[in-house]
């Protein structure tokens, strides 16, 4: 069995909200010439293939690398934090009835994430809620920072509590990458703002003591935890010596948390996946591929699947941490 943590997907048909609510870059998909473009306002934003909508093309790519499960969360881009809370909340159910037809059509094969409009935590919660008791969902991504305030920030507090209350799983994914602007070339917000921006969520969620009040919390974040798990110690160093500005929320070591949240298998390099398992530990590490763009692992498994692990070792990480993740184990 293969489980398959980090998949993202959209509906091949969505309305244009620019029309709709009178303002703003919506995302909206036309299908021009035999393309799919993701239109953002008026201007194509991306290009994307037919497996991002098309659930037979890509039910076909799951079966070829043998993946079991797929669990899928919608497209950053289509978070929609910026906009008024009201339309947020009207996309976030749109989005949300979405991947639960898909996971009803298909439910073994398909698990789905919900999304919320974040900016307003109490309509969060409202909808994180019927993603839960109403649409049968194990949980919700939810993007790094929210506006540019990190996840660590007071205001979110309740929504975490809320999350820890209902038996909420969360997936963090990077989005609306700090310095982003100043990086444009090279593809570089994606190439190092994206790590950054991981670590960022989590050390914020550290320092700011989310994890310290919520320890029931069931909590992954994308990209194998970005650059966090490989400068743990210079984020503890710092803790140690200048407690004065970042222990000032949270008293605890940094490195205490290890083990209490979940990461994906997304480092595309085995020294740094055996490096990520000694740091994280083998119990919190899930299969992640970031299906279906570029960035991804193309064949979602196979560097776990030719490090020469033992069997328990390699049943952890293809599906049994997920499981435990999710609430299913």
């Amino acid at each position: 069995m293969k489980i398959d943590i980090h998949t993202h997907i959209m509906p091949d048909k969505m309305p244009n909200w620019v029309q709709q609510f009178g303002y703003g870059e919506f995302i909206h998909l036309e299908h021009r010439n035999c393309k799919a473009c993701m239109m953002k306002g008026d201007k194509v934003f991306r290009e994307i293939e037919a497996n991002c909508f098309d659930t037979t093309e890509r039910l076909k790519d799951m079966d070829d690398a043998s993946v079991t499960v797929q669990v899928l969360s919608t497209i950053p881009v289509l978070f929609n934090y910026w906009a008024k809370a009201a339309d947020t909340y009207d996309t976030a159910r749109f989005f949300n009835d979405h991947i639960a037809t898909v996971t009803a059509a298909q439910p073994d094969r398909f698990i789905g994430l919900g999304t919320v409009p974040m900016q307003d935590v109490d309509l969060a919660i409202r909808e994180m809620e019927r993603c839960i008791k109403e649409l049968g969902m194990p949980g919700l991504e939810i993007g790094s920072n929210i506006n540019g305030d990190n996840l660590g920030d007071p205001k979110f507090l309740p929504f975490f509590k809320a999350a820890e209350a209902i038996g909420c799983a969360l997936f963090v994914h990077p989005w609306e990458m700090m310095g982003e602007d100043r990086m444009v070339k090279y593809w570089l917000p994606w190439l190092v703002g994206m790590p950054a921006e991981t670590s960022r969520a989590i050390c914020s969620m550290i320092f700011g003591g989310v994890l310290e009040a919520c320890p029931r919390l069931r909590v992954a974040f994308a990209h194998g935890g970005g650059s966090f798990p490989f400068t743990i110690g210079r984020i503890e160093h710092g803790f140690a010596v200048r407690p004065d500005l970042v222990a000032i929320d949270n008293p605890v070591n940094p490195r205490a948390y290890l083990g209490r949240f979940w990461v994906d298998s997304l480092v595309h390099d085995s020294r740094a996946l055996d490096y990520l398992l000694q740091v994280m530990h083998p119990d919190k590490v899930c299969l992640g591929s970031d299906y279906p763009f570029p960035l991804g692992e193309h064949h979602p498994g196979q560097l776990i699947e030719t490090m020469g692990f033992d069997q328990a070792t390699r049943e952890q990480l293809l599906y049994r941490n997920a499981l435990a993740w999710l609430g299913k184990a």
